[in-house]
């Protein structure tokens, strides 16, 4: 029960962190003097698609008690924020080292999505050594 709150609450804290950071807390770049957006808006985008699927998946663990669903939503978190992590780096930002998401927004978005999956890395880990077991089964 604790293990399912923990990876649940982390997840959805990750996911909400991923996909409103960019906009509300760190600050992505304004639009461009022609009206047009910057590349780095559309990895705030993308990012957002990948944080509210991450808090998804933390809802998932938080109603499921089946360690080996759990296990597959863990790995599931784990690969999500694997693709948060490489979405600077697959969609890119702005040419200037100076703008605000190579300063700001990149390194945060980086930060969050090396703790998930770090965090969803132990939690698969954890969530495997107990599968050898024998369990108990109500009857």
């Amino acid at each position: 029960m604790f293990n399912r709150f923990i990876s649940g609450a982390g997840a959805i804290t990750a996911g909400l962190a991923l996909s409103l950071g960019p906009r509300y807390v760190f600050r992505l770049c304004s639009p461009a003097p022609d009206g047009g957006w910057m590349i780095c808006h559309w990895t705030g985008q993308a990012e957002i698609g990948a944080g509210l699927l991450l808090a998804l998946l933390g809802v998932l663990m938080l109603m499921f008690s089946s360690k080996q669903t759990r296990l597959g939503l863990s790995a599931a978190a784990f690969f999500t924020a694997l693709l948060a992590l490489l979405l600077p780096v697959l969609i890119g930002g702005c040419p200037m080292e100076t703008m605000a998401c190579r300063r700001v927004v990149f390194p945060a978005l980086t930060v969050i999505s090396v703790l998930t999956l770090t965090g969803f890395a132990f939690n698969s880990f954890y969530l495997l050594g107990g599968r050898g077991r024998k369990e108990v089964v109500d009857g």
